[in-house]
C-alpha cells in the first residue's frame, strides 16, 4: 500500500480487501477487545485476564508478552496524561475499540481498568480493584461453548442514580454484549453475566441457565454457577464530556427508523393504528338475511295472507 496526499491506495486486491473491512459502515463490525497487561501484575490479575478472554473469545486480543520494541508506548492508562500511549496504538493493529488493562503495585493492588475508544481515541476508563476472585477453574461445573452470547442483568440503585455507575453500566453492557443477531433460539440463552451495585462493591456473577422438565410445556430454569466471580470496588474513573459522548453515539440517518404515520404502541408494546374510510351510507348497509323473514311466492303465501274470522253465535 502507498499513501499519496493522505489517501492510502492499495497495491493488491489482499490490501483493497483489508482497507474495505476497516472503512466506515453503516452496520459495524463486531467490536474486539484488547485485553493486556502491565508491567506488575499478581497473579490474580494474570488470571482474571485469562478468565475475561475466554468469556470474550473470539472477539477478543490477548498480548500475553509485549516485546521490547514497543516499550516507549508501555505506560498505565491512569495518569490521564498517558492514555494516548499504548491503547491507542494498539487499537489501529488490531480494530479494537474496547480494551482491559491489569495491574497490581502496593497503592491500588489487583487492578483492572475498562476502557473503550472512539475514532482510536480514548472514550471512557474506569478502574475496578478486586477484592476477591474466584477462577474459572476454582469451580468445577460444566462451562458454555465459546462465543456464547450473554444475557446482562443489572441489580442496584446506584446503576440507574449515580452517574459513574451509570457510565459503568454502558461500558460493561458494551463490553460483554457481544455481536448483535437478529434472533436467538431459546436453547442457545444458556450464559448469564449478573451485576449487582451493593453498598459502594460490584458484584459479577456468572451463571449457566439450566432447562429442566416442568411437567407444561414452558421449561423450569435453574441457574448453575459457572466463574468467573469478582467482587470490585470502584476506583479511579476518567469519562467523557457530554458533547464527546454524544456524538460517539450518532447513529447515521439511514439507520434511523422511520416514523410511520397513524400507528403507536401502548407500554406492553401492543401496535395500535388507525384507519381513516370514508362516510358510509348506512341505508344500503348489506345485513344478514334471516331465513324467517323472506318473502314467500304462490299460492300458500295468498293462503296465508287470507285471515278468516270466526263468530260464536
Amino acid at each position: 500500500m502507498k499513501q499519496k496526499e493522505g489517501v492510502i491506495k492499495p497495491k493488491t486486491k489482499r490490501a483493497k480487501r483489508f482497507l474495505d473491512n476497516r472503512a466506515p459502515k453503516l452496520t459495524e463490525n463486531v467490536k474486539n477487545v484488547m485485553i493486556m497487561k502491565g508491567g506488575n501484575t499478581s497473579m490474580t490479575v494474570t488470571q482474571a485476564l485469562k478468565d475475561i478472554y475466554a468469556l470474550k473469545k473470539p472477539s477478543a486480543v490477548l498480548y500475553k508478552n509485549i516485546t521490547f520494541k514497543y516499550n516507549v508506548f508501555i505506560a498505565l492508562p491512569f495518569p490521564i496524561t498517558n492514555i494516548f500511549c499504548l491503547q491507542e496504538f494498539f487499537s489501529k493493529k488490531t480494530d479494537s475499540s474496547l480494551f482491559l488493562f491489569g495491574s497490581h503495585n502496593k497503592k491500588r493492588p489487583n487492578n483492572l481498568i475498562f476502557g473503550r475508544l472512539f475514532d482510536f481515541h480514548v472514550l471512557d476508563m474506569i478502574e475496578l480493584g478486586i477484592e476477591k476472585y474466584n477462577s474459572l477453574s476454582a469451580i468445577k461445573n460444566s462451562k458454555c461453548p465459546e462465543g456464547t452470547k450473554p444475557m446482562l442483568v443489572f441489580a442496584g440503585e446506584a446503576f440507574d442514580h449515580d452517574d459513574d455507575h451509570k457510565r459503568l453500566k454502558s461500558l460493561l453492557t458494551d463490553f460483554f454484549r457481544g455481536p448483535v443477531v437478529p434472533s436467538v433460539r431459546l436453547a442457545g440463552l444458556e450464559h448469564v453475566l449478573h451485576f449487582t451495585a451493593l453498598e459502594g462493591k460490584i458484584y459479577m456473577r456468572s451463571y449457566r441457565s439450566l432447562l429442566k422438565k416442568s411437567g407444561c410445556r414452558t421449561p423450569r430454569i435453574e441457574l448453575e454457577e459457572i466463574g468467573p466471580s469478582f467482587d470490585f470496588v470502584l476506583r479511579r474513573t476518567h469519562l467523557a464530556s457530554d458533547d464527546l459522548y454524544k456524538t460517539a453515539h450518532r447513529q447515521p440517518k439511514a439507520l434511523k427508523p422511520k416514523k410511520k404515520k397513524n400507528i403507536s404502541h401502548d407500554t406492553f408494546g401492543t401496535k395500535f393504528g388507525r384507519l381513516h374510510m370514508q362516510k358510509q351510507d348506512l341505508a344500503k348497509l348489506q345485513t344478514r338475511k334471516m331465513k324467517g323473514l323472506r318473502k314467500r311466492r304462490g299460492p300458500a303465501a295468498a293462503a296465508e295472507g287470507e285471515t278468516t274470522i270466526k263468530v260464536e253465535e
